[in-house]
């Protein structure tokens, strides 16, 4: 089958080369010219384990290519997902503009009956929009299907090869038959293709994402009466996530959810709600604890260290907003960094993977570091704001001797409060009992 994916962004290249790896001719495109150059060197423009040997092979093979012609591309493929971006607006709202214009570019080109797939994240009712501007103008039969990623950065090839579940929204026996085709190598393991009308599938993704939010902003904010009441957030977790009807995912603590998916798309459902003249009071509670606790870890550094930080050095361990990625968008870190740099202090930070996206962000006002231990000479406090594997079983005798003072704020709870007084290190959790 020939397939086209407009949008060459972390879905749209994770989602082209997946097709190519089982056979099918596809083409990714993208009107950004130099990122295309790029692509057609075999450069990956973003971290994501696994990607750059499965696209170089698929390449060579020529079963994949990249081009800014979106006319071609248009009548390339037999199936065209959208996968542009949805930028938040000013107001919350998801940002269209992106994909009405690839709708029209469709509607103007078509030379055949196309199946026009959203994978783009979008609110309810996008594929009535696009269905109304292919009507208008184009001249051949088509369908439009909404088909959503689940894909986790940091493990998004493995998540597009082995989905847990494939969500296809369409009413059409034809189209699903021929989806259920070209998902067929994906589901092996007898895991589902899940068909549905267009806008349940639209709202699927929205609503997985924000039950997976609200655990976190749940737990976050249990954490912090866990500190005021003398109780212990691990071991809370332990006896919650013991409960089968609850479970363990996503009842991790620490300073708060970021990325391009979970703070976009809570608002965007916040909006699509009050488009319907409805208020979702829990969510919104959701998004709200979610930016106060991205300022949890600062207030635990102006209580040890009090509110001006002249004078002060901070090193801070982790900038993308999860392990696994370069993503800081809407990640924590940042909050974190301008709040310290506002207060006076001196920041050095150090990232496996984000330092060239940190760069553009902090510019010369942060020092970052080639290696995490030469961010912590001399430093008052150490942050641990992403759980990258690499900070879990550091050299703490290394770091003692580095530090002008052996005071650690641990943002996602990696070491043990016990194990770190031990080792005469002043420990600060979230949610744990504190041990000075």
């Amino acid at each position: 089958m020939k397939i086209s994916v407009i949008g060459t962004g972390y879905v749209g290249l994770v989602v082209g080369t997946g097709f190519a790896e089982t056979g099918h001719d596809v083409m990714c495109l993208d009107k950004d010219e130099a990122k295309i150059s790029a692509l057609n060197r075999g450069e990956v423009p973003l971290f994501e384990p696994g990607l750059a040997d499965i696209m170089a092979r698929n390449m060579r093979e020529e079963r994949l290519s990249f081009s800014t012609d979106l006319v071609r591309g248009v009548e390339f493929g037999d199936v065209i997902f959208i996968a542009v971006g949805t930028p938040q607006g000013e107001d919350g709202s998801a940002d269209l503009s992106h994909v009405l214009d690839v709708a029209r570019t469709i509607a103007k080109h078509m030379n055949g009956y196309k199946i026009i797939v959203t994978k783009s994240t979008v609110p309810v009712g996008t594929a009535d929009k696009i269905a109304d501007i292919l009507s208008s103008s184009a001249s051949h039969a088509f369908d439009v299907v909404s088909n959503p990623e689940f894909l986790k950065e940091g493990d998004a090839v493995n998540d597009f090869m082995k989905p847990d579940r494939i969500i296809i929204g369409t009413g059409n026996p034809r189209v699903r038959d021929i989806l259920s085709d070209l998902y067929a190598p994906f589901i092996r393991t007898e895991n589902p293709i899940i068909f549905m009308d267009v806008r349940s599938a639209e709202m699927t993704k929205y609503a997985a994402n924000a039950m997976l939010a609200t655990r976190i902003s749940f737990m976050n904010d249990l954490a912090n009466l866990c500190e005021s009441a003398g109780a212990d957030i691990h071991m809370v977790r332990k006896g919650m996530g013991a409960d089968q009807r609850i479970g363990y995912s996503f009842l991790f603590p620490g300073v708060g959810y970021g990325g391009s998916c979970f703070p976009k798309d809570v608002r965007a459902l916040l909006n699509t709600a009050r488009e319907h003249d409805y208020e979702l009071e829990l969510l919104a509670a959701v998004d709200a604890v979610n930016e106060r606790q991205k300022h949890r870890l600062v207030d635990k550094v102006k209580a040890r260290f009090g509110k001006d930080l002249s004078n002060k050095r901070f090193a801070v361990w982790g900038l993308s907003f999860k392990p696994k990625t370069d993503d800081m968008r809407e990640a924590p870190s940042v909050v974190i960094i301008k709040e310290l740099l506002d207060l006076g202090a001196e920041v050095m930070a150090y990232d496996p993977a984000a330092m060239a996206n940190a760069e553009k962000i902090f510019k010369d006002r942060v020092l970052l570091c080639k290696v995490g231990y030469h961010c912590l000479k001399d430093a008052d406090g150490l942050l641990v704001v992403t759980e990258w594997n690499e900070f879990r079983r550091p050299d703490f005798e290394r770091i003692k001797g580095l530090m002008r003072t052996p005071v650690v704020f641990d943002g996602r709870n990696v070491y043990d409060p016990a194990k770190m007084k031990a080792l005469g290190m002043e420990y600060y959790g979230i949610g744990r009992k504190e041990a000075g």
